[in-house]
């Protein structure tokens, strides 16, 4: 019986007929080839996240920041807090309000937090005071983004080329002294020389500090120079700018962010040595494209077993998108809502800390756990849907005797007879003690149009605890000359997605 491998992400092409294959909430995972797997490629579920704490505010967490000391600081709304490892909240003051992303750095004796305005405010990190003041040296000039490299915070000046560094290892008390040069020289501040575009973002990696403009980039290292201790390393001129300042986001030494150049714009790159590397594919680019709005794009990292995401979210387009370092691939992050219709994630930031993955919620101020465990977005149902490669067979019609998934059974966790019926897609059935059990539902649906139009979904059951050999089998399912099958399911179970059988035969025409 053949095999449909899955052998990639999200591969929907410009044109459905060259790929139709859409993948949300399942990202592939290659299995080693020294161990003879079934398939090159397995997909596995996305976490699902669980409440740890909720803001006040009920609003847009704008950033969170684990501090160098294990401390974990908040923005909501216009609140800023301390949490601590209880996840208790401690306010500590307020900024300008607003919905944008903040950034946050710290020195190990101080913390700063710029907005984007000409305003910029310190915590103190190193008494244990958690004291809070706006940044009262003449000389600060505000900043989108503020990064550390050698004991110096570096800073752009919002809307021009310059950018700037405080003093070395300034503490608290230096930043909120009213007296110029208490915790920064006016005359440490540089312009981007190589292109006369406007810095859009910074950031710092390998003790090197990327200056990303609107059009191109640059990188800066310390050269111990006495007037200005960064200097431009040679030869690493970049033709790329970044669109979406709030999309720079980095892990270990890769920098990654949505791009925009003199040719265009809309194109996801990662550093790569000194250089920019494409890592969006076409149709990714084409949907990009398509969006009204995306200099408000949001970038963060995050990695859990094993697996390194760079999470990419258009807040106004509502759609988030995910790349997996490791394979390359990508997939869509969804959020369900009451309705049946998908929205961007619900996670708008991200830092670990307290030994946990933590996300902030765009819209209502809980900040989460980014949780391997849990099969629900706090509750709610996570749609899990992968359609599948072209099936055809030299332009001749073939009849589909059955379908088989490929996908692991027999994970129900215990007895589910008190899960309300509307909340998942399910059966009820009697266990061997006749004890009432949900078996969960998977769906297939099928296009004969080549992805064009879909037909009504055929459900199936995923079987009951232990059943590990249960066949997820539908049968009788007519003729196509193209056939696009897709699977989906959203049950709060464990799952992997190896790919499917199928029984054909060619028809007579």
């Amino acid at each position: 019986m053949p095999r449909i491998p899955l052998t990639a992400g999200a591969y929907q092409s410009r044109s459905v007929i060259a790929g139709a294959q859409r993948c949300i909430n399942l990202f592939p995972e290659s299995n080693p080839e020294d161990a003879n797997p079934p398939v090159p490629i397995t997909h596995y579920p996305t976490p699902g996240i669980t409440a740890k704490v909720q803001c006040p505010d009920y609003s847009v967490v704008r950033g969170l920041y684990r501090a160098s000391n294990g401390e974990l600081y908040a923005v909501c709304g216009a609140s800023v807090y301390f949490i601590d490892s209880s996840f208790g909240l401690h306010p500590l003051g307020s900024i300008a309000s607003g919905t944008t992303p903040v950034s946050m750095k710290d020195n190990g004796l101080c913390l700063l937090l710029v907005d984007g305005s000409a305003t910029g405010y310190v915590i103190d990190i190193s008494s244990g005071a958690h004291s809070f003041s706006t940044i009262l040296d003449p000389n600060f000039l505000g900043g989108l983004k503020v990064d550390y490299i050698d004991t110096y915070f570096i800073l752009n000046q919002p809307g021009t080329r310059n950018f700037y560094i405080s003093l070395s290892e300034i503490n608290y008390t230096m930043a909120t002294t009213a007296v110029a040069g208490s915790a920064f020289n006016a005359l440490d501040i540089v312009g981007k020389s190589g292109g006369s575009d406007p810095i859009s973002t910074l950031a710092c990696v390998h003790r090197e500090a990327w200056i990303v403009g609107t059009l191109t980039s640059e990188v800066w290292v310390d050269q111990g120079t006495p007037d200005f201790p960064l200097g431009e390393l040679p030869g690493t001129f970049v033709e790329h700018g970044c669109v979406a300042p709030y999309s720079m986001a980095t892990h270990d030494v890769i920098p990654f962010w949505l791009s925009q150049d003199k040719d265009g714009r809309g194109i996801v790159v990662r550093g790569d040595g000194y250089s920019a590397k494409r890592i969006s594919t076409h149709v990714i680019e084409e949907y990009i494209a398509g969006y009204a709005t995306i200099s408000d794009a949001i970038g963060f990292c995050y990695q859990v077993l094993g697996h390194v995401f760079y999470v990419l979210t258009f807040p106004t387009a509502d759609v988030t998108w995910v790349y997996e370092v490791g394979t390359g691939q990508w997939h869509e992050w969804a959020f369900l809502d009451a309705n049946g219709a998908l929205h961007r994630h619900r996670a708008n930031c991200a830092t670990q800390a307290y030994n946990f993955n933590l996300v902030g919620d765009w819209q209502n101020g809980i900040i989460y756990a980014v949780d391997t465990q849990n099969f629900t977005d706090n509750g709610n149902p996570i749609l899990r849907l992968r359609s599948f490669p072209h099936v055809l067979n030299d332009g001749k019609r073939l009849s589909y005797a059955s379908f088989i998934a490929d996908i692991q059974v027999g994970q129900i966790p215990g007895q589910l007879s008190s899960v309300p019926s509307s909340s998942f897609n399910n059966d009820v059935s009697n266990d061997f003690g006749g004890n009432s059990l949900v078996l969960p539902k998977i769906f297939l649906r099928w296009s004969d149009t080549r992805g064009a139009s879909w037909g009504e979904k055929v459900t199936q059951t995923l079987g009951s605890t232990g059943q590990y050999y249960s066949s997820i089998k539908w049968s009788r399912l007519g003729m196509a000359r193209d056939r696009v099958f897709e699977l989906s399911w959203s049950e709060p179970i464990d799952t992997a997605l190896n790919g499917a059988f199928i029984d054909v035969v060619q028809a007579a025409s």
